[in-house]
């Protein structure tokens, strides 16, 4: 059974930054193309960033230049390094398989809130 777990969210001001942990079970890194997503209150689940071992990284529109998807393999992790964080970057971060299909359980989620 697949396992992650999100962390590394909080509190910061605009223009501060954070950055988010995703701890994943077995070889899932290496085996699957990993995403973010993230989810505002009253909106749906939407993309956030991709990475993968043939085409390397992608990031929506809304924060490509600020934020950084990477992976440690060797341990496992995937991090989302956000910069310039604005008050739309608001959610809850989730870390999962890219696309999103399958039947894996989602984590639980971190917590992210940019406002002065």
């Amino acid at each position: 059974q697949v396992q992650l777990v999100e962390s590394g969210g909080g509190w910061v001001q605009p223009g501060g930054y954070l950055r988010l942990s995703c701890a994943a079970s077995g070889s899932v890194l290496r085996n699957y193309a990993m995403a973010w997503y993230r989810q505002a209150p009253g909106n749906p689940r939407e993309w956030v960033a991709t990475i993968n071992i043939y085409d390397g990284t992608a990031y929506s529109d809304s924060v490509k230049g600020r934020f950084t998807i990477s992976t440690d393999n060797t341990k496992n992790t995937m991090f989302l390094q956000m910069n310039s964080l604005k008050p739309e970057d608001t959610g809850v971060y989730y870390c999962y398989r890219y696309p999103r299909i399958g039947d894996w359980p989602w984590g639980q989620g971190t917590q992210v809130t940019v406002s002065s």
